[in-house]
């Protein structure tokens, strides 16, 4: 067996070895070696603001740093939304925008070079991922990343929200995530939480009463509360019952938070969740909004509710659901209407058909509904989007399911 170490294997073993060791700052020097040494020029590196408007070129030594570039309409915002490469033909060669997969927030990779074959893709492809990797790596214990990220000024309240959230998009083969929360920099009650363990993907979705740093703290405990008992492997009725008894305990009965609870098996489609006063999510099947998966609720967590109901529901493979705050939903001028349910779905079947990624749909859902709100946040508004990509073959396309003793609810909103 030939273990001898090829151009490719040496150059990212190499960058891997350095980066190990490496403080920080120097990860950008290093990055651009890498790029230089395939023929690179003009080496970026593009993280998205907190908002998720425009991609902001981190710093550092051997990099180019210029303005932030508008996410909307720019070839490195298509990469990074798309998850797919860009090629731009320029005077000096193709200008090249990878998107950095996954990681803490994702991003883009921006290099220049003279021409490109196949093999140059796959090692820039192979590139950014180890870049992501490693920028995930060294941002637990550096501010710079998060500085660079920053482009307005941020409420205490939003820093404590931000430190709590997992990265706002995730995919694998079976399943893809992704999120936005408005006003990006003053979040205070919303939040969300997910993990993928194994065939189940659990995530919950939360709005604490009020505003500013009492709606943070009073998240901080719903959320800890929720991952402390989804990692005893409880129930969805037992998890409620933890994070309502610990809302309780540390607050009192005047504080509360609206919460929905889900568990997805990526392996059959199979979605289960319990709905503690939160809005219904929407079920998106073809761009179409199907229906709001209504159910039997219980009172919002801290207001010691009856044992929730979980409902089912099995997914078609490309099915969307959609989880949303009420923000969204309750916004409104001096003396006007709710934005209300009915525009949110008009807007969402509007938007599907030119959404490609659920992390695109998302962030143009966002845009869209801010548009419609006449700019207006006078409430935390926030999004939450899953996609199932698994086969579905011989699951049933039934109505929603309730179980212990509720009853089927039937599809309110055709497509």
């Amino acid at each position: 067996m030939d273990r001898s170490e090829g151009f490719g294997e040496g150059l990212l073993g190499q960058l891997l070895d350095r980066a190990r060791g490496m403080p920080p700052q120097l990860v950008a020097p290093l990055v651009a070696e890498a790029a230089r040494a395939v023929g690179g020029q003009e080496v970026s590196i593009l993280l998205p603001d907190y908002g998720q408007v425009t991609l902001v070129p981190l710093p550092g030594r051997g990099l180019v740093v210029g303005a932030p570039v508008p996410i909307g309409g720019s070839p490195a915002g298509e990469a990074f939304l798309g998850t797919t490469t860009v090629e731009c033909p320029q005077a000096a060669g193709i200008r090249m925008f990878v998107p950095l997969p996954d990681g803490d927030h994702g991003g883009v990779l921006a290099v220049t070079l003279a021409d490109v074959n196949d093999e140059d893709r796959r090692l820039l492809r192979r590139l950014a991922a180890l870049v992501a990797d490693i920028l995930t790596a060294k941002n637990g214990y550096t501010d710079q990343f998060a500085r660079a990220r920053r482009q307005a000024p941020m409420s205490l309240a939003a820093e404590i929200q931000w430190s709590l959230l997992p990265p706002l998009a995730m995919s694998t083969p079976q399943v893809s995530v992704a999120g936005i929360l408005e006003p990006a920099y003053d979040i205070a009650g919303d939040s969300l939480d997910y993990a993928l363990d194994d065939d189940i993907l659990h995530l919950a979705m939360i709005d604490a009463m009020g505003h500013g740093l009492n709606a943070a703290v009073l998240a901080t405990v719903a959320i800890g509360a929720y991952r402390h008992a989804r990692r005893a492997t409880v129930g969805l009725a037992e998890l409620y019952a933890y994070m309502d008894a610990a809302i309780d305990q540390q607050f009192g009965p005047d504080h509360f938070v609206t919460a929905q609870m889900m568990r997805l098996n990526i392996a059959t489609g199979t979605l289960e969740w319990v709905n503690a006063g939160h809005p219904a999510p929407l079920l998106i099947r073809g761009h179409h909004v199907l229906q709001a998966l209504d159910s039997p609720g219980t009172l919002p967590v801290g207001f010691g509710g009856d044992t929730p109901q979980i409902s089912r529901r099995h997914l078609r493979r490309g099915d969307r659901v959609l989880f949303y705050t009420d923000g969204l939903v309750e916004e409104h001028r001096a003396g006007g209407e709710l934005f209300g349910e009915q525009r949110l779905i008009a807007t969402v079947e509007r938007v599907g058909p030119r959404g490609g990624s659920v992390r695109e749909m998302v962030r143009s859902l966002s845009d869209a509904l801010m548009q419609e709100r006449g700019g207006a946040t006078t409430d935390d508004a926030s999004l939450f989007l899953v996609e199932w990509h698994g086969d579905a073959v011989g699951q049933p396309d039934a109505t929603t399911e309730v179980h212990r003793g509720g009853r089927p609810q039937p599809d309110r909103h055709k497509g």
